[in-house]
C-alpha cells in the first residue's frame, strides 16, 4: 500500500531522505476507501487491529472486517441522517467501535471530533455550539452519558446521540443494534474533495477557550513519515501508541500512518495506566513497536524490567513533551534500546523526529520532517544562528505542506495570528546545533527574561526532575525592578519529602540546580502545592501561576 503513495521506502541518511522523499496525492483521496478497503480487496485476512482490555477480553480485526464493520457503521450513521460536512463527536475512550466510526466517517465525507471522555457537561456545550455538532456516539457508560444528556438543553444542533454501550440510556440510540440491522450501505455519490474538512480537533490551549483544529482529507498521507520513517513500521509490526482515542495522538500513532504501512495496531483499553500491567501486554501480545509521552516511560522505567520478557520490543519513539535525557539513558540501560524523540503538534503531523538512520541525542527532537520547510527566526522575522533560540516555524510560500492543519475553523482571525505572510508561527522556541538537531526551549510565551539571560522553563525542570524530592514542576518567570524577571519554581513534593518542605529543602534544591545546569537559572523562588494547575488534555497552565504572581 505504501509504495501507491510514495517512490521510495527506504532511506539511508537525511541527505537521501531530504533529495528523494516524496508523497503523491492523487485526487479526491479518501481514508476509508483508499487505504481500508484496499488492503481488505488485496489482502483481506491481514490483521488490521488487535485490542484487548483489562477485563481479560481480546479481539483481532482483519482489513475485510474493518471494512465490513465500517460499512454497516456508514450506513446505520446515512440512516440516522449523517451526510457530507456533517460534524460528528466521538467520545469513545479506547473501545474498538472508535476505528469503525471515524473509518465509516470519512467514508460519509462528514468530518470527525474525537474527543475526551474526560468532558464536562460544560466543555460538551461549548464544543456542541462552537463546531455545530449534529450527533455524538459515546461509551456507555455512566459519567459520560450524563454528561452529554446534561448538556443536549443548551445544544441545539444536536439531532441524535448513540451509545456503543453496555449502557443505553434513555434518548440513546443503540450503537450495535443499529449496525446489525443497517441496510447495505452505498457509497454516496460525491464524498468529499482533498480540500474538504474530514478530522477536527479541539485543542486545549494554556490560554482561553479550545481552538477549532481542522484537517483536509490529505491529512493521513501527512502521517506516512510518522509511522514509516518514525515509527519505522513495516507491514510485519505490532505497533502500540499509548493515547486515548480522544486525543490528536491517536490518529498519530493508532490509525493513519500504521494502516499505510500495513502494521497491525495494538490497543489495550483499561481505565487506570499501571507500568506493569502494560509490560504484561507488551511480553504477552510480543509488541515490536511503542511509542508513549516521557511520562509513561518514567514509569516503566521504576518497574523491574528484568522480570518481563520483553525480547519482541524492538523501537521506541517518545513525543507529548521534551524528553529529560536521564530517562533516555535509564532506559537504554535497561533495554538496549534507544528512544528516538519526535516533535509536533496538533495543528501538523510530525515536525521534527529522530529517524532510523540517525543517531539520537538525548533532549533533542531532532531534525525537521523534509515535508516542512522549517525555520527558526528572531521576533523581527530574521532566521537564527546556530546555537541561538529562536520560535520554530514553517515556511509555506511556496505551497501549503502535507499535514499541515486547513484553518481554526470558524476564527479566520485566529488563523491569521499565527499564519500569515507565508509563515505558520508554531509558538514554540527551539535552538539548533552544528548538526542541525534542534533542541525544545518552551513556549514563546514561557521563556524567561532574566538579567540579559533567556531561559527556558524546560531546562530548569528537566534539572529539578533529576532531585528525588520532585514529582512535578513548572517554572514560570516573576517580575523583578532588578532583573527585569526572576526563575520561580512551583514544585509537587514526593510523599517521602511532604514533610521536609521548608528553607532547608528549597536551599538543597536551588544547589542541585546549579550543579545540573547553568547557575543563573536556578529558581529564586521555590513555592511548594499539592498539584499544579492543568488543562484537560494535562499540560501545565503556567499562565495561571503567572497570573497569580502578578496579582
Amino acid at each position: 500500500m505504501l509504495e501507491k503513495y510514495i517512490d521510495r521506502t527506504s532511506f539511508n541518511s537525511q541527505e537521501d531522505f531530504i533529495n528523494n522523499f516524496k508523497v503523491n496525492v492523487p485526487d479526491n483521496f479518501n481514508f476509508g476507501y483508499d487505504i481500508v478497503d484496499a488492503w481488505a480487496e488485496e489482502e483481506p485476512q491481514k490483521q488490521a487491529l488487535c485490542w484487548t482490555n483489562d477485563k481479560g477480553e481480546h479481539m483481532d480485526f482483519t482489513f475485510a472486517e474493518i471494512k465490513q464493520y465500517s460499512d454497516q457503521t456508514a450506513a446505520y450513521f446515512q440512516s440516522l441522517g449523517i451526510r457530507r460536512g456533517d460534524m460528528v463527536m466521538l467520545i469513545l475512550k479506547r473501545r474498538y467501535e472508535f476505528w469503525f466510526s471515524i473509518t465509516a466517517l470519512h467514508k460519509l465525507g462528514a468530518i470527525v471530533i474525537p474527543a475526551t471522555h474526560l468532558l464536562t457537561k460544560k466543555d460538551i456545550v461549548y464544543r456542541n455550539n462552537a463546531a455545530g455538532i449534529k450527533m455524538i456516539v459515546c461509551a456507555g457508560e455512566e459519567e459520560i452519558c450524563k454528561h452529554v444528556k446534561d448538556a443536549m438543553p443548551e445544544s441545539p444542533t444536536i439531532e441524535t446521540l448513540v451509545s456503543v454501550g453496555p449502557l443505553v440510556p434513555e434518548g440513546f440510540l443503540d450503537f450495535h443494534q443499529g449496525i446489525k440491522e443497517a441496510k447495505p450501505f452505498v457509497r454516496p455519490e460525491k464524498v468529499n474533495t482533498n480540500d474538504d474538512i474530514s478530522l477536527m480537533y479541539f485543542t486545549s490551549g494554556t490560554t482561553g477557550n479550545p481552538k477549532m483544529v481542522a484537517h483536509d482529507f490529505t491529512y493521513p498521507l501527512g502521517h506516512i513519515v510518522t509511522a514509516s520513517f518514525w515509527h519505522n513500521l513495516h507491514r510485519d509490526s505490532l505497533h502500540l501508541t499509548i493515547a486515548d482515542t480522544g486525543w490528536g495522538k491517536a490518529v498519530w500513532g493508532k490509525l493513519y500512518g500504521q494502516w499505510i504501512a500495513g502494521a497491525t495496531v495494538f490497543v489495550y483499553d483499561h481505565e487506570k495506566f499501571t507500568p506493569s500491567a502494560m509490560l504484561e501486554m507488551i511480553q504477552k501480545y510480543q509488541i515490536t513497536s511503542l511509542c508513549a509521552p516521557p511520562t509513561i516511560f518514567r514509569f516503566l522505567i521504576r518497574e523491574d524490567l528484568t522480570s518481563y520478557d520483553l525480547s519482541s520490543l524492538k523501537y521506541c519513539t517518545i513525543a507529548g513533551e521534551a524528553l529529560n535525557p536521564a530517562v533516555y539513558d535509564t532506559f537504554l540501560k535497561l533495554t538496549g534500546i534507544k528512544l528516538m524523540e519526535g516533535f509536533g503538534q496538533t495543528e501538523t503531523t510530525l515536525t521534527i523526529a529522530t529517524f532510523p538512520w540517525m543517531g539520537p541525542k538525548p533532549g533533542s527532537m531532532g531534525v525537521p520532517n523534509p515535508q516542512y520547510e522549517m525555520d527558526l527566526i528572531r521576533p523581527d522575522g530574521s532566521s537564527v544562528e546556530d546555537g541561538e533560540q529562536g520560535e520554530i516555524v514553517i515556511r509555506t510560500s511556496k505551497s501549503k505542506p502535507l499535514g499541515l492543519f486547513k484553518e481554526y475553523y470558524r476564527d479566520p482571525e485566529l488563523t491569521h495570528s499565527v499564519w500569515h505572510d507565508g509563515v505558520y508561527h508554531t509558538g514554540d522556541v527551539a535552538w539548533r546545533d552544528e548538526d542541525g538537531y534542534y533542541w525544545f526551549v518552551g513556549r514563546v510565551d514561557d521563556v524567561i527574561k532574566s538579567s540579559g539571560y533567556r531561559i527556558g522553563p524546560f531546562e530548569v525542570e528537566s534539572a529539578l526532575m533529576l532531585h528525588s524530592a520532585v514529582v512535578e514542576c513548572a517554572i514560570t518567570g516573576v517580575p523583578d525592578e532588578i532583573r527585569g524577571q526572576v526563575v520561580k519554581a512551583t514544585i509537587v513534593l514526593s510523599k517521602e519529602y511532604k514533610d521536609k518542605a521548608g528553607d532547608e529543602l528549597i536551599k538543597e534544591l536551588q544547589d542541585h540546580v546549579k550543579q545540573v545546569t547553568a547557575p543563573y537559572k536556578y529558581p529564586r523562588i521555590i513555592a511548594f502545592v499539592d498539584e499544579l494547575p492543568k488543562t484537560i488534555s494535562g499540560k501545565i497552565r503556567r499562565v495561571e501561576i503567572r497570573d497569580k504572581d502578578h496579582k
